[in-house]
């Protein structure tokens, strides 16, 4: 931990990151309790994370508890990484929307990476399932897409979820084909999903931007305001659906109002 916070700090200017307590191999079966308990307390730790509490445990209940119990009492968010497929993986994501439901406290700051088991719900329980996400402020963080498996965030979006794309490497999820360029997973959702029309493809730009878009779907200018974060990319686009659709060259980069990247070739 001690230098993992020096390489953050030695890379403050270019580069920020939340940091996850996450018990590798579950729990209970490597006999990670107590460990858990006191990187729980570090200052530094901002979610309390988890791992398949059934298939690594055996038990959803008793690793869900202490999890939740461990951020209420530290006041920290929740990342439960969720690959469980079956009735295990949907017990487990309505577990924890319950303990969100039941403590205020961790609404918007409790999330479910992977969560695969929402891309294999029939409608109906998808519909109910993200209904009560939106209800408990449960977030997914999620691939696009995952072998023959398409994740619903169509669905989930439209619900009122948050949903964030991501990477589970520096490249792909768990995968070879990608590159790490978030312009290019939201082409790719947009390809999936069937988004053709420039304002479908502008929606998509959220993917890349950790939710943020300059227009909302009235037309509204949503970002960027004054007081907002100096974090910007320019990209090499007339637009945002072009720049979704293009995957355009990034040709500089704002972090925290500090210069990292310019190509002062571009002419764009």
């Amino acid at each position: 931990m001690e230098h993992l916070l020096q390489a953050l700090e030695h890379l403050k200017y270019s580069f920020a990151a939340e940091l996850v307590a996450f018990p590798q191999h579950g729990l209970f079966y490597t006999e990670s309790a107590k460990l858990m308990e006191e990187v729980a307390k570090w200052g530094q730790v901002d979610f309390i994370g988890g791992l398949d509490p059934f298939s690594i445990d055996g038990s959803i209940e008793k690793p869900m508890d202490l999890t939740v119990q461990l951020a209420l009492d530290n006041n920290k968010g929740i990342d439960i990484h969720l690959h469980e497929g079956g009735e295990s993986g949907v017990k487990t994501i309505h577990y924890l929307i319950d303990k969100a439901l039941e403590n205020p406290v961790l609404q918007g700051r409790t999330f479910i990476s992977h969560a695969f088991a929402l891309g294999y719900m029939p409608k109906k329980d998808l519909a109910h399932t993200a209904e009560r996400l939106a209800e408990a402020k449960v977030g997914i963080c999620s691939s696009v897409p995952f072998r023959n498996m398409l994740m619903p965030f169509r669905e989930l979006k439209k619900a009122g979820v948050e949903v964030f794309a991501g990477n589970d490497n520096v490249q792909d999820h768990w995968g070879t084909f990608g590159c790490g360029n978030m312009l290019q997973k939201a082409n790719l959702a947009a390809e999936l999903y069937g988004y053709e029309t420039e304002f479908e493809l502008s929606r998509c730009l959220r993917y890349a931007t950790n939710g943020k878009i300059p227009l909302d779907d009235q037309g509204n200018s949503v970002w960027p305001k004054v007081g907002d974060d100096a974090n910007l990319l320019f990209v090499d686009a007339s637009c945002s659906a072009e720049a979704v659709s293009r995957i355009s060259t990034v040709y500089g980069l704002i972090h925290q109002g500090n210069v990292v990247k310019w190509n002062n070739s571009s002419q764009a």
